[in-house]
């Protein structure tokens, strides 16, 4: 990955490449009834069950877009460790179409499904130290896609239970070549180096503009599923039974549908079954892949 000098930029969108930031309300606020507006998604989109995944997504982001704004409005927004899944913070990146992405803590592949995820072990955004925030690139809304097309002096921002910052990208790396620069306080993206079969990963740096918020400190230690392109085998049974209840309805459905019910009655009632169990298969699948896909 290359990223280009502050003089070139990407060709705008229909909308100039630049809307609204829900931040923009004021320190530490959101738009109670704003929500995500998703990037273009990375190859494998194109699926249909990525799409699926897509919508997964963007229904937890939606929930928890408004839960988290709650959460600001009343400082009760977490400012140190937190339990996995709960919304941390939300990220606009303009220059990529990022709008509004919810991040929560935890980087496993269950995490990364809900949306763009917080590395337990670093600082929030705004706080001193760095921090580290991992996101999917082809799967589950894809809020990484673009991450290649940031440019330096791009700005990203970020909105915390401590207010709102600034972060002008100032570096990248690579699996071989990690972000190195030492400023202090800084925030590092991380996601695949490939939005179809990735085999490491890329990252952009960028440095706080402005003074940090003190960092709590205390956070736990990250375990083998928070690194980067891990798999969570703990999903593997929750597979398997999905899947064996899949196989037993269609095998009952073949086998007796038809002498239990006239043949309008079998779809009508099989079709939404059917769609259910084909989305638990699909979900208990998707925490096998690796959680930046």
């Amino acid at each position: 990955m290359r990223i280009l000098g502050a003089g070139a930029r990407p060709p705008a969108g229909p909308d100039g490449g630049r809307r609204p930031l829900a931040g923009q309300a004021g320190p530490g606020k959101l738009d109670p009834v704003g929500g995500r507006s998703l990037p273009p998604s990375g190859t494998g989109s194109a699926l249909g069950s990525w799409s699926t995944s897509s919508l997964q997504e963007q229904h937890f982001q939606s929930s928890a877009y408004r839960s988290f704004a709650n959460e600001l409005a009343n400082a009760v927004a977490p400012t140190g460790s937190a339990p996995d899944g709960t919304p941390v913070a939300v990220l606009d990146i303009p220059a990529i179409g990022l709008h509004q992405a919810v991040v929560v803590e935890g980087t496993t592949g269950e995490d990364l499904m809900r949306g763009p995820g917080h590395r337990r072990d670093t600082a929030l955004p705004g706080q001193a130290g760095v921090s580290v925030v991992y996101a999917r690139r082809s799967t589950f809304g894809a809020p990484f896609a673009d991450l290649a097309e940031l440019r330096v002096g791009d700005r990203i921002y970020a909105t915390t239970g401590q207010g709102r910052f600034v972060y002008t990208v100032n570096t990248c790396g690579d699996s071989g070549h990690p972000v190195s620069d030492p400023a202090p306080d800084r925030l590092v993206l991380v996601t695949a180096n490939s939005d179809w079969i990735a085999t490491g990963t890329i990252s952009v740096g960028a440095r706080l503009d402005g003074t940090a918020q003190p960092n709590p400190g205390g956070r736990p230690a990250t375990a083998p599923g928070d690194r980067a392109l891990a798999s969570d085998t703990g999903g593997l049974p929750a597979l398997q039974l999905w899947s064996l209840a899949l196989l037993a309805v269609v095998t009952l459905l073949v086998l007796r549908g038809r002498q239990w019910w006239p043949r309008g009655a079998v779809r009508l009632v099989s079709v939404p079954v059917l769609g259910a169990l084909l989305c638990c298969v699909y979900g208990s699948a998707a925490v096998l892949l690796p959680n930046l896909y």
